[in-house]
């Protein structure tokens, strides 16, 4: 079963779960806030995608950060820290399929990959 990663109350992450329930794909939700961001999941993300993609760099958590904290996320060892610590940061939904890391919802690469059901 896939396991998506997300925040329950992202707009982005609620129409990915309604686009994978309404075509029938089967999944386990892992929600940042209560579980945390696991840091070997995080480097191993960061190795396929990059740091700058996994983390959300439009998102309103980083705009928060102060300018000395963003300039200490140079790498994806800092990337990970700040994840762990704000795990609200990182890009979401978030899952893998067939090896390859999806970031965000799309719908058109959500029909790609799953057609009309799972």
């Amino acid at each position: 079963m896939m396991k998506l990663y997300g925040i329950p109350n992202c707009d982005t992450v609620k129409k990915a779960r309604a686009w994978l329930t309404a075509h029938g794909v089967n999944y386990e939700f892992h929600d940042y806030k209560k579980q945390g961001a696991d840091a070997a999941l995080l480097a191993k993300w960061m190795t396929k995608a990059g740091w700058e993609k996994v983390i959300n760099r439009q998102g309103q958590t980083w705009r928060k950060l102060s300018e000395a904290e963003k300039a200490q996320v140079n790498d994806a060892a800092s990337a990970i820290q700040l994840a762990q610590d704000k795990p609200s940061v990182l890009k979401r939904p978030a899952f893998e399929h067939k090896g390859k890391l999806i970031l965000g919802f799309n719908e058109t690469e959500y029909q790609a990959i799953f057609g009309e059901k799972a």
